[in-house]
C-alpha cells in the first residue's frame, strides 16, 4: 500500500484534518491522557480556527496521508532553525500497521534533505510506548524530555526524539 501526501490549502482540507484528529484522539489518546484533556487538545491544537490560521500564517505546513484518495491520516511540519520538527503526525487505526507512518516520515525527511537542514524532530508523550517504539524502529532516537504546561491545568510530558539527516 502506497500512501500519498498533499499539502492541505483549502478550507476543505482543513476540515477533513479536524475531522480525522477528532477520530484518532478519541480512540488513541483518551486511555493516555483522559478525555478531558483530549476534548481540550481538540479545541486548542487542532481545531478549524487553529488550523486554519497555521495555514495563513505558514507557521505549519500540514500534509493529508491519503491512501487510493481516501484520507487516512495527516501531518504538520513547522521549519526550526536547521531542524524539521514534526509537530503531528497521527493515522487512522485501521490504517496503522500498513507502513503509512513511514512513508510520511520518509516524505518529510526528503523535504528536509531538500532544504538542506541536520535532522527531524518530534515530541511524543512518555507514555505513548507504541509510538515511541515505531520512531526508534525508522531511526528516531529519545534525546530528553519537557513538561509543558499547555493552560486549563493540562501539561504535555514528552519525550524529545530527533532523527539525524
Amino acid at each position: 500500500m502506497k500512501a500519498v501526501l498533499k499539502r492541505v490549502t483549502t478550507p476543505k482540507q482543513v476540515e477533513v484534518v479536524v475531522q480525522l484528529a477528532h477520530i484518532i484522539w478519541t480512540e488513541h489518546y483518551t486511555p493516555i491522557i483522559g478525555k478531558d484533556q483530549v476534548a481540550y487538545m481538540l479545541s486548542t491544537y487542532h481545531s478549524f480556527h487553529t488550523i486554519t490560521n497555521d495555514i495563513a500564517n505558514t507557521s505549519i505546513h500540514y500534509y493529508l496521508i491519503l491512501n487510493d484518495s481516501k484520507p487516512i491520516g495527516y501531518v504538520g511540519i513547522r521549519l526550526e532553525n536547521k531542524n524539521l520538527f514534526l509537530s503531528k503526525i497521527y493515522i487512522l487505526l485501521e490504517a496503522r500497521g500498513h507502513g503509512f507512518g513511514q512513508q510520511a516520515v520518509t516524505f518529510i525527511k526528503e523535504l528536509a534533505i531538500a532544504k538542506r537542514l541536520e535532522k527531524l524532530t518530534l515530541t511524543v508523550n512518555i507514555n505513548n510506548s507504541e509510538t515511541i517504539a515505531a520512531y526508534k524502529k525508522m531511526g528516531f532516537e529519545i534525546t530528553g524530555d519537557i513538561c509543558s504546561d499547555i493552560g486549563e491545568g493540562y501539561v504535555m510530558d514528552d519525550y524529545k526524539m530527533e532523527l539525524k539527516i
